[in-house]
């Protein structure tokens, strides 16, 4: 399944919507509409997804194989909407905690980064660990904006983040996908001169709306593989990144295992989990986004992102 967090023009509230195609439906409603009290928020559904699966097959039940628009329960209180007459936002649009993300977890990206700042080539035997704050959290195509007062060198990032079901700590690799809602495409927006700078990752990575998200969360059942999934990123229309998740050094399950040792997951935690090569600074000469750059984030199996720039 597929769930997003979504707003109209008569409802500016996000709300929480579980995709068909072209459509989506509104839970809250749909619940509403089968007497039934559902979440109305991506953190709720998440903490309680076990719960609530009851409401999702009773509404799967209704449908019967049909679009979410040819069910009367459901279109005749405008339960259902078109995608393209939504906005989506960040599926998790306030995080409760900061969003945990890896460093140098792609071999490549490793190499290039070492080389771009002069140094020698160490891959990490440990996992690098950084956060970005909450109030970086972004919509699937909400923009990117630049300050060139707080910055003039914001790079890009595609990668794979999952987001984390129940409440887990020292949780063994081999069961870590246990531990898994589902997935969602994220772009570590990165302002590059603050990052080095400070020589710390928090600062440089937690300018405002720099963490576009989304475009929904996909379930764990459907990605068989998240080591198998192909992740490219896209400035107007120029690959920049194309790789596949299979490239990482520390795979989803070392991740959520480096993570829990001894530190508390819970539900609705996000993990980024690196970035592949082809990142801006890396170029030479170094490549940074200007206003009116258009970035496309893009994971097979996922989802696509598209993030105008613009500039205060």
């Amino acid at each position: 399944m597929k769930f997003v967090s979504f707003s109209t023009a008569s409802i500016p509230k996000p709300h929480l919507g579980l995709v068909q195609g072209d459509e989506v439906l509104d839970i809250d409603l749909a619940a509403h509409a089968l007497t039934i009290i559902g979440p109305d928020q991506m953190q709720d559904l998440i903490e309680k997804y076990e719960t609530w699966k009851l409401l999702l097959q009773s509404i799967f039940d209704k449908t019967a194989g049909r679009r979410f628009s040819e069910v009367k329960t459901f279109a005749s209180i405008g339960a259902v909407h078109a995608m393209d007459k939504i906005e989506l936002v960040a599926p998790i649009l306030r995080p409760r905690k900061n969003i945990m993300c890896l460093g140098l977890n792609y071999i490549d990206h490793a190499k290039e980064s070492a080389a771009a700042q002069g140094r020698p080539v160490s891959l990490p035997e440990h996992a690098v660990i950084f956060t970005k704050a909450p109030t970086t959290a972004n919509g699937p195509y909400g923009d990117i904006v630049i300050d060139p007062a707080v910055s003039e060198q914001v790079d890009w990032e595609a990668e794979l983040a999952v987001i984390i079901d129940k409440t887990g700590k020292n949780i063994r690799e081999e069961e870590a996908l246990d531990y898994v809602f589902g997935y969602t495409v994220l772009n570590d927006v990165s302002a590059r001169d603050l990052q080095f700078q400070h020589q710390q990752f928090f600062k440089g990575k937690s300018i405002d709306g720099y963490c576009p998200m989304g475009p929904w969360i996909v379930t764990a059942d459907e990605v068989a593989d998240p080591q198998q999934l192909p992740i490219r990123l896209r400035v107007n229309g120029v690959v920049k990144q194309d790789a596949n998740t299979s490239m990482m050094i520390f795979s989803v399950r070392q991740i959520i295992a480096v993570l829990s040792k001894g530190m508390t997951l819970e539900a609705g935690d996000i993990i980024a989990t690196g970035t592949p090569s082809g990142v801006g600074f890396a170029h030479n000469p170094p490549e940074f986004l200007k206003a009116g750059d258009v970035v496309e984030t893009e994971i097979d199996g996922v989802g696509l992102m598209r993030n105008g720039v613009v500039q205060v």
